[in-house]
Parts: C-alpha cells; sequence; structure tokens
C-alpha cells in the first residue's frame, strides 16, 4: 500500500494540480488561438512524426507560428508539456467493456495498452518522471482496480497484481519496438550466432532448446505478446485460485 504520510515533492505537486485543472474558458481575438489543447496536439504531431527527440518549445512555436516564450504562457516547462502529453496519450485508451471473466477483461486491458505503445513508439522513450496521476492515466488504472473489485485479494495484493501486469506491458511492449527498430529476425539471428560460436558443450540446455524447439523462435509478434499475457495471468488465476481454497 503506498505511503501516504510521506511529503510530497512540491514540484510533483505543482505538476499534477496542472494537469487536474479545468481549461480556462475560451476568448475572442488572435490571442486565444492558441491553448494546452493546442499545444499538447501539436507535440503529438511532431512526435509521430520525428520521435520525442523532436518535441522543444523552439519546434512547437515553429509549428503553431507563435515565439516559445508564448508557450510557456500556457505550460511552465518542457517536464510539464510532457506530463500533459502523457495524460492526453492516456485518453487514447478505451472504456473496456463490463462483460466477460475477470481474466478476459484484464487481457484486454493489458493488449490495448501494448497495441497504443506499438503505434506510437516514442511514448516509451518519455522520462519515467513524466508519467503523473493525471484524471486520464488514473482512469484507466481504476479500470484495473475494477476488474479486481471482486476477488478475494486485499488491497496491497490488487496493487502488487496491477502492478506486475504493467511491468509485462511495458516490457513487452518495449521487446517489440526494439525488435522492429533493429530490423531482421532477432531469434533467427540468435540461432545462426549460437550455431557458428556456442560450443554445445559449454552451453548444453541453450543450444538445444533452439535445435529441437524452434517453433517459439518464429518471431511472429503477436503471438509473442499473447503468449506472454497469458503465461503472466495463469500466474495471476493460480494465485487467486489459491486464495479461494
Amino acid at each position: 500500500m503506498p505511503d501516504q504520510e510521506r511529503p510530497l515533492d512540491a514540484e510533483l505537486v505543482r505538476l499534477v494540480q496542472r494537469l487536474w485543472e479545468p481549461p480556462p474558458p475560451s476568448r475572442r481575438g488572435p490571442k486565444a488561438s492558441l491553448s494546452i489543447e493546442r499545444i499538447v496536439d501539436a507535440a503529438i504531431a511532431l512526435a509521430d512524426a520525428e520521435g520525442i527527440g523532436a518535441v522543444s518549445m523552439a519546434r512547437l512555436g515553429k509549428a503553431l507560428g507563435v515565439s516559445p516564450m508564448a508557450l510557456y504562457r500556457h505550460v511552465g516547462s518542457k517536464d510539464e508539456l510532457l506530463a500533459h502529453l502523457t495524460d492526453r496519450i492516456a485518453a487514447d485508451l478505451p472504456d473496456l467493456p463490463t462483460e466477460g471473466t475477470w481474466r478476459e477483461r484484464l487481457e484486454r486491458w493489458m493488449r490495448v495498452q501494448i497495441d497504443l505503445a506499438l503505434a506510437r513508439p516514442w511514448f516509451l522513450d518519455l522520462p519515467l518522471s513524466t508519467v503523473m496521476p493525471g484524471p486520464q492515466r488514473l482512469r484507466w488504472i481504476d479500470q484495473a482496480f475494477g476488474i479486481l473489485a471482486d476477488l478475494p485479494l486485499t488491497a496491497d495484493e490488487k496493487f502488487a497484481i496491477i502492478g506486475l501486469l504493467a511491468q509485462h506491458v511495458l516490457g513487452e511492449s518495449r521487446v517489440q519496438i526494439e525488435a522492429a527498430r533493429a530490423g531482421g529476425e532477432p531469434y533467427s539471428d540468435l540461432a545462426v550466432m549460437l550455431g557458428q560460436f556456442a560450443d554445445p558443450d559449454a552451453y548444453p540446455h541453450l543450444v538445444s532448446a533452439f535445435a529441437h524447439a524452434p517453433a517459439p523462435a518464429s518471431g511472429d509478434p503477436e503471438d509473442e505478446i499473447a503468449f506472454g499475457i497469458h503465461v503472466v495471468l495463469d500466474g495471476v488465476a493460480a494465485y487467486v485460485a489459491r486464495k479461494q481454497e
């Protein structure tokens, strides 16, 4: 369970507060054309086109036809901009249907996150310090707690399970993204290198695995993603079953 008594960093509190502030009322005139919504939209478009490294106040100002200083009237810093950006991306995660078993719903909860990360690979290049508890991110986490609500789990166990699933989502997404960036067939390439350089006497189990079980090394991303999710949820299901005994 998170420690609710620990004092919070003042800058962290300020950034989170900014995420929860309602947008100011629209104003007439040319100065009203710039808003945090437009700035974040431009940042996402730039990241989609060139990666997150291309997102800077100078580039955004140029894209929006304003000076970089004009942006700071709406967003206080680059970190604040990235915090808004991460929460906006979370808005693309859908409200999940309530039908189905808890396992089916958790599988969907994990899969749509992986799909979103694969659609926008730059998202995983963002520093973790920019991932704040904004309204959209918390909406998504709340759905996971809702899925687990009727299971015989303590609050600590629910936190731990959701954290485990989130770690798998991040890890699987990063593996798939890095493999796509590298090109080639990572598993096939490793099998070839093992055949050339690995002494079976020194690495008997690894060499045997590649020699006698080629199917898992097919490298089909869809199969890899589904397999990983199923194995993780098998573990959760086994834990829940023990709690129900």
